[in-house]
């Protein structure tokens, strides 16, 4: 769908390291032997914990929950799954678009609902993982195996690498940003609120659900399994799929993962070209509804300077890069 707001970005160097500047490519990463890291317990402990709460709702509430919760569930999980791509990947980690404060606002109070970490550390990890992806620099490295790219980095202190890489982050836009930054000062109260205090009263006030299968399946279960959604990008789309636009990457296309992330999974294109706000070539489709939402904002114009590649760029970095896969997107979905 053709969107006026949108405008092409005509870049011309190699997508795999757009995000480098002279002086932080000039130093190679240092290869190191495998080292033990220290394992940070109490996050161990903590996701852990939520893994087998998780476990245990299911088993002893799922058959008494009502339709209607369950049904409310995937709505918060959704909600909070757009305030992710959208919002702290797509426009803060990435600047693919601009987004006006009231569109900031509504970002944000999604983001809050996921329940994941500070916009900041979220920003700040992304933009260090799209800078050296799959490397020692990158706090989450698929070449350390799936579980450790997927949830295991969280739970013990990064490799040495992480910590000299994370000086070349420019952080400086998310440290102006007056909104990011109100809400990071009150981080806890808006997880708290939207994240788990109004997905669990909505239910056990609008439609009599019990209170314990309001807390198991409307906030225990939703968030664990829409947190993994979001992990999955980091471990399975670095896996399985195909590579019709760069060879030379981990990341992979992969559909199933694009529906589950509503236009995540197109990770081979994402890591060709992070700065195209649809995240994939296609833009805005039942597999990419991420896009179709952001492309309905721009309408109205509070989101704008939506980036994306040029056809022709596109169509050189698969017929360069890619393994063969890649066929032509028509030019009307293109504009």
């Amino acid at each position: 769908m053709g969107v006026q707001m949108r405008t092409k970005t005509e870049e011309t160097a190699e997508p795999l390291i757009e995000n480098n500047n002279k002086d932080d490519v000039q130093e190679p990463l240092k290869p190191q032997l495998p080292q033990k890291r220290e394992i940070l317990w109490a996050t161990a402990i903590y996701l852990t914990t939520w893994h087998v709460l998780a476990v245990i709702c299911t088993i002893l509430y799922w058959k008494n929950v009502k339709v209607a919760t369950i049904l409310w569930s995937l709505l918060v999980g959704f909600i909070g799954q757009f305030g992710v791509t959208a919002g702290v990947h797509r426009c803060y980690s990435h600047r693919a678009y601009k987004a006006k404060y009231p569109l900031q606002i509504i970002l944000l109070a999604c983001y809050s609902v996921a329940g994941q970490y500070r916009v900041t550390d979220w920003v700040h990890d992304h933009r260090l993982h799209h800078k050296f992806s799959d490397t020692d620099g990158d706090p989450h490295n698929a070449k350390r195996g799936l579980f450790f790219s997927h949830i295991g980095w969280l739970m013990q202190r990064g490799h040495p690498e992480v910590f000299r890489r994370s000086k070349t982050i420019d952080m400086t836009d998310i440290d102006n940003n007056p909104l990011v930054q109100f809400h990071t000062k009150y981080y806890w109260f808006f997880k708290i609120t939207f994240c788990f205090v109004l997905p669990v009263l909505v239910p056990i006030f609008c439609w009599n659900e019990s209170w314990m299968e309001a807390i198991g399946i409307s906030g225990v279960l939703r968030f664990v399994i829409f947190t993994n959604m979001t992990f999955s990008i980091n471990s399975l789309a670095h896996f399985w799929g195909t590579k019709p636009y760069d060879t030379r990457i981990r990341p992979v296309q992969n559909m199933a993962l694009a529906i589950l992330t509503t236009g995540e999974g197109w990770h081979n294109y994402h890591h060709a070209f992070p700065w195209d706000y649809r995240a994939e070539e296609y833009g805005g489709n039942f597999t990419n509804p991420t896009t179709m939402v952001l492309d309905l904002f721009a309408k109205i114009g509070w989101a704008y300077d939506c980036k994306t590649p040029s056809a022709d760029l596109v169509r050189q970095v698969a017929t360069k890069h890619g393994d063969g896969s890649w066929s032509e997107v028509p030019v009307e979905e293109c504009k």
